[in-house]
Parts: structure tokens; sequence; C-alpha cells
């Protein structure tokens, strides 16, 4: 199976998929080249991920994208009100609105959740949400660790914190922002199972309100 694994950073989401020939696209060199060293026979691609999913979208059986989050995410309620005034990406949205179009494959969209209400009613797992064209089964993540209620740790005990992210994660990387950023590898797992599971039937209705807790 063709796969095309969009803004792709250093793989948290592919970690754990096997069988598929990938070609993954990361516009920083220097993302892209942790990555490569971690999935050696995935099809690099140093290029605007934007761009490439518009030019080549119709050439793979699935499609992930994970766009830019920051000025999506929640965050933005606390940095408006100290003076960081900016407009949320619409990429994101063009590109959902593109696939839901004119995509016949499946496909999922991948973002964190925003402090506005979203356009179209996603698929909520965790920290995430999931716009796509299949249906995607619950899934719990392992609270053990919450990164996103850990962020202090990063001041009182950075070694610490960076320590528990490579373990959540499974990945030996000396940066904490690019571990914070990726999806937790057995979800990753998990989405592609789900679009697997339905290669065989007919697209699903897009965006029906769905919200899927942790069992």
């Amino acid at each position: 199976m063709k796969v095309l694994n969009l803004y792709a950073g250093i793989g948290g989401n592919r970690k754990l998929w096997e069988d598929v020939e990938v070609t993954a696209v990361e516009i920083v060199p220097e993302i892209a080249e942790i990555y490569q060293d971690f999935f050696p026979n995935d099809k690099i691609i140093i290029e605007d991920a934007h761009q490439y999913l518009l030019d080549h979208y119709n050439e793979f059986d699935f499609i992930w994208s994970s766009p830019p989050c920051p000025t999506h995410s929640v965050t933005n309620s606390f940095l408006h009100a100290q003076g960081v005034i900016r407009y949320p990406d619409m990429r994101l949205w063009q590109e959902i609105v593109f696939l839901k179009t004119w995509c016949k494959i499946k496909w999922v969209v991948e973002n964190v959740k925003s402090y506005y209400d979203p356009l179209y009613t996603p698929t909520e797992i965790d920290r995430h949400y999931f716009w796509s064209n299949f249906h995607i089964t619950p899934f719990r993540v392992n609270k053990n660790f919450n990164i996103a209620n850990s962020r202090d740790s990063t001041r009182k005990d950075p070694e610490t914190y960076l320590n528990e992210l490579k373990k959540f994660h499974g990945f030996d990387v000396d940066d904490v922002e690019l571990l914070r950023n990726m999806v937790y590898p057995p979800l990753g797992l998990h989405i592609l199972e789900c679009a697997l599971a339905t290669m065989q039937q007919p697209l699903t209705a897009f965006s029906k309100s769905k919200r899927i807790d942790n069992p």
C-alpha cells in the first residue's frame, strides 16, 4: 500500500506502520534528516507539503496530513491576551475541503484541539482532532504521562521531562518540541488500521457529529 505522509516531522504517526510504501514530505531539511535516519526505506521529499498534496493526491492509497497547529491551538486564547495577535492558518481547512471534495482514496487530516469551533466537526481523541472519510473507532491513550499538562516540568526538571517524552513516544531524540508535537505512535497505527479496515467498503459520509471519548 502506498502512503503519503504529509508534514511528516520525525515520524511519530508512522513509527509502527508495517508493510507500507511511505512517501514522507517535510520542508525542514534538518527534521527530514532525522526522519530518514529512523525510516531509511521511506522516500523523503523536502518540499512544501501543502503544494505536494495538490500535485500528487491521486497517486497514493492512503493520505495522512498533519498541517502546522500553532495558530489553531487553545494556547492562542492566552497568547492573544498577551498581545500575540494572529489569524488561524487556513491551509488546514483548504486541505480538508479539497480532500473532502476531490479525493477518492482514504485520507485523514490531524490537528490539535482548536480555540474556536471547527468548521467541520472532527473525531476527537485525546489532544487531537481527526477529519477523515472513514470511521475511526475508540482508542485509549496511555494516561501515565500527560504531555499537555506537563509543560511546567520543562522548567522544573527539563532532563526528566525530556526522558519521559522519549519513553512515551519511543524516540531517542534530544528535542522537546519535536517530541511534544508528534502523534503518539500507537494512535498513528490505530488510525491506519481503521483506514485499512474500510478499504473494501464505500466511503463514509464526511463529518458526522461525533466525539470519541477514551473508554
